[in-house]
């Protein structure tokens, strides 16, 4: 791809990744991955390995806002990140001497699990567009309720162990299980599951990073051209995540999932050339 478009692409691709990013509390690999495969052509290991370089900056820049509005469990995110940071260089290895098929089924099979997790959960709920009922969904209250004790911390750091691990291999931030687990898990609501994730997302996938890094597996142009249009994105997400009702926000999520895993399947298979 010439320079001249391969610029302001990835700069219009960053912001869009940014923007669900900040939205939904993924790293947006879930999204980068397949755009670097699909679209940039890019070999399976680069792939993931670019996609990680755009992940940090990302997920920091929606950290602070979510910080900043209270829309997440800092210490939750960092335990889960930590957790998560002890493990993710070992996908990395694993992924770099798997063959391409083998770390893009993967990451399709952990993309659609997660996507059809989070639609069972949407259309378990009651949508929220009258006052009655909001008043009678026990979601909002339970969430508030929240206390972080060392248990819900132990387990927030077995999340982010095996968040780890498949973050490293299909090179996405790991928000994609982290969120869904911190629903399920631990009960929170899918507003603060998201920043929470975040949180960890920007420390879980530091060593995975620095291993790619020193393996020479990046492609640094488009990552970085996508990095300067993700980080102002992931800020708007953050902040337009306070107007979307909780249900909207699930269906977004098992939306954005569904499509990605798809799209790696069909690739895949050669289907697409």
């Amino acid at each position: 791809m010439d320079l001249i478009v391969l610029i302001p692409a990835s700069l219009a691709v960053g912001l869009i990744v940014g923007v669900l990013a900040g939205l939904l509390g993924v790293g947006g690999g879930t999204i980068m991955v397949p755009a670097f495969r699909l679209v940039y052509n890019m070999s399976a290991i680069t792939a993931t390995a670019t996609s990680l370089l755009t992940i940090v900056p990302t997920s920091v820049a929606g950290m602070i806002t979510h910080i900043r509005n209270k829309t997440c469990y800092p210490a939750v995110g960092v335990t889960a990140g930590l957790g998560g940071a002890c493990t993710s260089w070992i996908g990395v290895m694993a992924a770099s001497h798997s063959p391409s098929w083998c770390v893009m089924a993967a990451a399709a099979c952990v993309i659609l699990y997660s996507a059809s997790t989070m639609l069972k959960k949407a259309l378990a709920m009651k949508p929220e567009g009258k006052k009655e009922d909001k008043a009678a969904a026990p979601a909002p209250a339970a969430a508030d309720d929240f206390q972080v004790t060392k248990n819900v911390l132990i387990k927030a750091a077995l999340i982010g162990a095996l968040a780890g691990v498949i973050s490293g291999y299909v090179g996405v931030g790991g928000g994609f299980l982290m969120v869904p687990m911190f629903l399920s898990v631990l009960g929170l609501s899918m507003k603060k599951a998201s920043g929470t994730s975040l949180v960890g997302i920007g420390i879980l996938v530091l060593p995975a990073l620095a291993t790619q890094v020193m393996l020479g597996n990046i492609d640094w142009i488009p990552g970085l051209a996508c990095i300067v249009g993700s980080m102002p994105g992931a800020t708007l997400g953050a902040k337009l995540q306070q107007k979307l009702p909780e249900r909207t926000l699930r269906f977004c999520f098992a939306g954005l999932l569904g499509v990605a895993a798809v799209l790696l399947v069909v690739k895949e298979t050669g289907l697409m050339g």
